[in-house]
């Protein structure tokens, strides 16, 4: 009974170390998980003048 035990934990170790071997391996997706292609479209620099409207740099 507790081979089968062993054996149980042992297979779900390998398949967990695969999973992280075939996620080091596979192509890189750009943006996030998404997918709706939002995420490239941020303009940093139009965040920054937002901010500094509603937060005025201190003198």
């Amino acid at each position: 009974m507790e081979n089968i035990i062993i054996g149980i934990i042992f297979v779900g170790a390998v398949a967990y170390l695969g999973n992280l071997v075939r996620k080091n391996f596979s192509p890189k997706q750009t943006g996030c998980s998404k997918g709706c292609g939002a995420c490239g479209a941020i303009d940093a620099d139009k965040i920054v003048a937002q901010f500094q409207e509603v937060h005025p740099p201190q003198k």
